[in-house]
């Protein structure tokens, strides 16, 4: 009975700390900014203000919205929100210090598209603010067969990050343009949705 009570304890224990470890993946509204200014942190705080523009631009999406193409030869809303989800893979691939291949997302859900997108974007940010993190560290990797082509961090700020950022303009924009704009209340600013 000891036994059990002590492993019962443990379990929740272990629970708790994992719980308070994992970053929060909402971005309903954007983390507070680090303490301190260190290259790092700034770009993590350009990572959370990615994750709380796609949470919005992605809030609410109907089937009609995700099928939205403002043109024959533009894209769709869902497949821009599978390149950003790729964007995002390079992003948090780099930060894992791991190469990065090609994934095939089409057989996912909306819903986990999107979980897996800001999951993405909330793991790369955490790493970036933790202790020791140098971006000279996470370089970008692409990895093509048994080939490697390998980029300093530089180009993850000007490639994937900013590509992520102009992409879901393009969501807020092709969602409005299929009747569902972007929740008025929603404050990129200050990172807030305003009551």
């Amino acid at each position: 009975m000891k036994y059990t009570f002590t492993l019962l304890v443990s379990i929740a224990f272990a629970i708790m700390v994992s719980a308070q470890e994992t970053p929060s993946n909402s971005y309903e509204e954007i983390p507070d900014y680090p303490a301190e200014f260190t290259a790092e942190t700034v770009v993590a705080r350009m990572v959370d203000g990615l994750g709380f523009r796609y949470y919005w631009a992605t809030e609410g999406l109907r089937f009609e919205d995700l099928s939205f193409r403002p043109g024959d030869e533009a894209r769709s809303t869902r497949e821009t929100l599978e390149h950003i989800f790729s964007l995002t893979l390079v992003l948090v691939n780099s930060t894992r210090m791991i190469p990065h291949s090609s994934q095939e997302v089409t057989d996912l859900s909306f819903e986990e598209l999107r979980a897996q997108t800001l999951a993405n974007i909330a793991e790369a940010s955490q790493t970036l603010k933790s202790e020791g993190a140098r971006l000279e560290d996470f370089q970008v990797i692409f990895q093509r067969g048994e080939a490697q082509t390998i980029f300093p961090f530089w180009n993850q700020i000007n490639g994937p990050i900013a590509d992520a950022l102009w992409h879901v303009g393009q969501v807020v924009s092709f969602r409005r343009s299929s009747g569902n704009p972007l929740n008025p209340n929603v404050q990129v600013f200050t990172g807030t949705v305003r009551e």
